[in-house]
């Protein structure tokens, strides 16, 4: 039995033209696949693998954290609806900020199969919440902001990350790529 967590991930391609909600939902699933490409091939001691000194960043926790974004974003923000969170264990930075405690028990391809689930849901809910992307969403994060510079955020996000996967990625095998 393969320890590996995340097999061969093939990243779809990114839509060049259409309707801004098509073009950015392909934009956010090529986000997501390359994320999940640079965790895939490693196995859970991998995945927990901190590689940046004086840092709890690992890929499994940000893998945790994008589910949480999904989440939030999506489901609480866009939809308005009380997302369901598995229980982590997490810590909470000097900022507020909640990653996965590199301690959680959680194995990783329970993670993996709940991020990949937040992603599912948030693509069934994408269509109804870009029905109107002027609408006005208010989080405390931002204030009262519309439903495109919400999806743009969390652009924002998957790009940051990907960066810090890949040095992650980088640290633990040497893989680089785009």
């Amino acid at each position: 039995m393969s320890d590996i967590v995340i097999e061969k991930i093939v990243r779809p391609g990114r839509k060049l033209s259409g309707s801004w909600p098509e073009v950015i939902a392909s934009i956010l699933d090529y986000h997501r696949a390359t994320f999940l490409w640079k965790c895939a091939g490693l196995s859970e001691a991998e995945l927990r693998q901190r590689s940046v000194m004086s840092s709890e960043l690992t890929l499994l926790g940000l893998m945790h954290h994008l589910q949480g974004v999904e989440r939030y974003w999506f489901q609480r923000r866009l939809a308005d609806k009380t997302p369901i969170f598995k229980p982590y264990r997490i810590y909470v930075t000097a900022d507020g900020g909640e990653w996965l405690d590199v301690a959680d028990p959680t194995p990783a391809k329970d993670v993996y199969v709940d991020y990949l689930a937040a992603c599912e849901e948030s693509r069934k809910v994408f269509a109804k919440v870009t029905e109107d992307v002027s609408r006005l969403v208010q989080s405390p994060e931002f204030g009262e902001s519309d439903v495109r510079f919400i999806l743009e955020h969390l652009i924002e996000e998957y790009a940051r990350h990907v960066g810090h996967a890949d040095l992650l990625r980088e640290a633990i095998d040497g893989a680089i790529g785009e």
